[in-house]
C-alpha cells in the first residue's frame, strides 16, 4: 500500500475492576492510545499502552505518532514504518492500523495477509494481581473457570506464602509467576528452592533486565521467561543464554509486523512462546491472538480485568477465548462500522 493516508489520535480511559498492583506499583484504569488510519473511504485501528518502565506517557506516545501525520499524508507504507519509529507502544498502534486498513481496502482477513493459519480456540491465564495471601487465595477460588493463573509477586519474603495458599485454595491450576523484575538473585533462588514440586508453569522476569546474567548463577528446573528484558528479533541471541521462554508483547515489539518476525526466529533459538498484554481492551488482543496458535502459555485476559472491554471485541467464554470473527479489527467489515 503507497497511497495518502490521513489520521486520527484518541486517548482512552478504561477503569480497571477492583485495581490492578504489580511489583512496581497500582493503577486504577488502562489508558490507552487509538490511532485510526483512512484512506480511499476505508479505516484500520490499532491500539497501545503506554509504559512507564520504558519511559513512554500518553503525551510522548502521541508526539511520536503526531511526527507522523505528514509522511502519512505522503504515502508512508507499514514497511517503512519500522525504520521510521523504534519498537515501542507508537509503532504498535500505527502498524495494526495498517494492518486492518490493509484487510478492509483487500477484503480479506489479516491472518490470511499475514501468511497465518486462522485463529484458533485458546486458554487465556487469568492474572492474579498483587495482595495478601489470603486474599489471592481467595481470589484464585472465585477464579474457578480458570486453569491457568498468572500470580503477580512483589519479591518479598510473603510471596513464598501467596504462591503456597493459591496452590491450597486451587491445587489443580497451572501458576505462571511474574516477578516484574521484583528479585534480587539471592531472594530468587530461595524462591524456587521453596516452591519444588509445585504446578509452575514458567516464572516470568525475576530479575531487573540489567542484570540477567545473574540468571546463569541460579539452580533451578523452572522455565524462566523473558518479559521487559524481551523487546524485538535483535534480543534473542542474549536472551537464549539465560532463559527458555519469551513473552511477546506487541507493546514491546513495536507492533505485529515486528510480532511476527520475532516469532519465527525464537523458533531458531528453540525457545518457547508465550503471547501476553498490558491491560487493554480487545483492540490489543486481537491482533496478539494471531500469534497464538503455536504459543505455550497465553496471556490475553487484559479486557477481563477491564469494568468495561469494546462491544465488538473478543468473545470470552471463562478461560476460553473464542475463535469467532470479530469485526473491531483484522476482518473485513462495512465501512460504517
Amino acid at each position: 500500500m503507497n497511497t495518502a493516508i490521513s489520521l486520527d489520535i484518541a486517548h482512552q480511559y478504561w477503569p480497571i475492576s477492583g485495581g490492578f498492583r504489580i511489583s512496581r506499583g497500582q493503577k486504577t484504569a488502562a489508558e490507552t492510545i487509538v490511532v485510526t488510519l483512512q484512506s480511499h473511504g476505508h479505516s484500520g485501528r490499532g491500539e497501545c499502552v503506554p509504559y512507564a518502565r520504558y519511559g513512554e506517557s500518553i503525551d510522548s506516545v502521541c508526539s511520536q505518532i503526531e511526527t507522523l501525520r505528514g509522511p502519512l499524508q505522503n504515502g508512508l507504507t507499514r514497511e517503512q514504518l519500522q525504520k521510521i519509529l523504534p519498537a515501542g507502544a507508537a509503532r504498535n498502534a500505527i502498524d495494526c492500523a495498517f494492518w486492518d486498513l490493509e484487510a478492509q481496502i483487500l477484503q480479506k482477513p489479516v491472518w490470511e495477509l499475514a501468511a497465518l493459519e486462522p485463529p484458533i480456540e485458546q486458554v487465556t491465564a487469568f492474572t492474579l494481581s498483587i495482595s495478601n495471601p489470603d486474599q489471592m487465595a481467595m481470589a484464585a477460588q472465585r477464579a474457578t473457570d480458570y486453569p491457568v493463573l498468572k500470580v503477580k509477586l512483589a519479591g518479598d519474603q510473603d510471596d513464598i506464602l501467596r504462591i503456597k495458599a493459591i496452590c491450597s485454595a486451587r491445587p489443580n491450576a497451572q501458576l505462571i509467576l511474574d516477578g516484574n523484575e521484583g528479585f534480587c538473585a539471592e531472594s530468587l533462588q530461595t524462591l524456587c528452592d521453596k516452591i519444588q514440586g509445585l504446578n509452575i508453569a514458567a516464572i516470568e522476569q525475576p530479575l531487573p533486565a540489567d542484570i540477567d546474567d545473574e540468571l546463569s548463577d541460579i539452580d533451578t528446573e523452572f522455565i524462566l521467561c523473558a518479559d521487559e528484558s524481551l523487546h524485538t528479533s535483535d534480543d534473542l541471541a542474549h536472551i537464549a543464554r539465560m532463559y527458555q521462554m519469551i513473552n511477546i508483547k506487541l507493546d514491546k515489539t513495536g507492533g505485529l509486523t515486528e510480532a511476527l518476525r520475532l516469532h519465527q526466529q525464537a523458533n531458531k533459538f528453540d525457545l518457547q512462546i508465550m503471547v501476553g498484554c498490558m491491560v487493554s481492551t480487545s483492540l490489543s488482543m486481537l491482533p496478539a491472538l494471531l500469534l497464538a496458535n503455536s504459543a505455550k502459555l497465553v496471556d490475553l485476559d487484559g479486557p477481563l480485568l477491564l469494568a468495561k472491554d469494546h462491544d465488538k471485541g473478543l468473545q470470552y467464554r471463562g478461560a476460553i477465548i473464542t475463535a469467532k470473527p470479530s469485526h473491531l479489527w483484522g476482518y473485513p467489515r462495512r465501512r460504517s462500522e
